[in-house]
């Protein structure tokens, strides 16, 4: 049934996406809304680094504080960091790779990370493959599943979609992503094959930050990383000797460089500024790309309204900021 429920979800995507409703949307995100979902989600990239270096953990009294840096694994993925930094300053290519490749190799030497091999079989997909039960999906119970699903695929994507399109210089005078009903469609579309073939929803990815700073700005960097995962498949041994505090640095790394976007906000205009540092906070404070957008398109339509400056609101916020107290509310 929850594959079912994915499936569901995927096909609204889809409809969605053909219709010019999802990229009506996001393109009716505020200017300085966009800037600051490529900083949120810098933001949220650093939280996720720190995280999984063990740098920074959760605790009951102060919800979260810093780990035990004694331990190897953030001290290597300190190093990580450092390497990186040093190297693209000395303008080496590759320099995320080789950090990630280096602290796992130092990982591995030290016996602080298992070295699982490096070719094996994938497992069958038989167990899930096709195995959606959509009636079960239609079931009332689940109706609201299903919309939670679309509300919060919509949203990560579209913010995806813009803070990295931002980052990448992709974004036209009016601030708007070019082609963006095709990468739309290609989302719903992998949503759908990834019910399928029995896996969660699949979204864009923020970590594809990494590539962008790397240079990529053409499909041609999409279909190498999906020849690679699909190499990944054989190679699965290999790609899991890499641990998390390997690649934590490169995260923290490219996070660094999302968030200067917070400086092109005009810092003069509060009712500007005010809705961006709140969209931006809350991706890494509520785990949620959406959930901070939310906050943003509330915040916006409020202060704007209250300051009298309401001609500056366009009626698609006023929908999409209705729509995120709903959700907030029932959801």
């Amino acid at each position: 049934m929850a594959l079912g429920a994915v499936f569901l979800s995927g096909i609204l995507f889809l409809i969605l996406s053909i219709l010019p409703i999802r990229e009506w949307i996001i393109n009716s995100i505020p200017r300085s809304l966009k800037i600051a979902i490529s900083a949120g989600i810098g933001l949220f990239l650093a939280i996720i680094a720190l995280k999984n270096a063990g740098i920074v953990v959760d605790h009951p009294a102060t919800l979260v504080t810093m780990g035990d840096l004694a331990k190897p694994e953030p001290v290597l993925a300190v190093i990580g960091f450092f390497s990186i930094a040093v190297l693209t300053a000395r303008g080496v290519p590759g320099s995320i790779i080789i950090s990630i490749l280096g602290v796992t190799v130092i990982g591995v030497a030290l016996g602080i990370t298992e070295n699982q091999g490096v070719v094996s079989m994938p497992p069958s997909v038989a167990p899930t493959f096709a195995q959606m039960d959509i009636a079960g999906a239609l079931e009332i119970g689940l109706i609201t599943i299903v919309f939670a699903f679309l509300f919060v695929d919509l949203f990560d994507t579209a913010g995806t979609l813009v803070g990295l399109a931002h980052r990448a210089g992709m974004l036209d005078e009016r601030g708007r992503l070019p082609r963006l009903k095709k990468a739309l469609v290609a989302d719903s579309t992998a949503t759908i094959a990834g019910a399928a073939l029995g896996t969660s929803t699949t979204t864009s990815y923020i970590e594809s930050a990494a590539g962008i700073n790397a240079g990529g700005r053409t499909g041609l960097t999409a279909i190498t990383v999906a020849v690679l995962f699909l190499a990944c498949l054989f190679l699965s041994p290999l790609a899991g000797t890499i641990p998390a505090y390997a690649t934590a640095p490169a995260l923290l790394f490219v996070a660094c460089l999302m968030v200067r976007g917070l400086a092109e906000i005009d810092w003069d205009d509060i009712t500007d500024v005010a809705p961006a540092v709140i969209a931006a906070i809350a991706m890494p404070l509520t785990f949620s790309i959406a959930s901070g957008i939310g906050f943003g398109f509330i915040t916006y339509v409020a202060v704007k309204v209250l300051a009298g400056r309401h001609h500056e609101v366009g009626p698609a916020i006023y929908v999409l900021a209705a729509a995120f107290v709903l959700k907030f509310a029932l959801l």
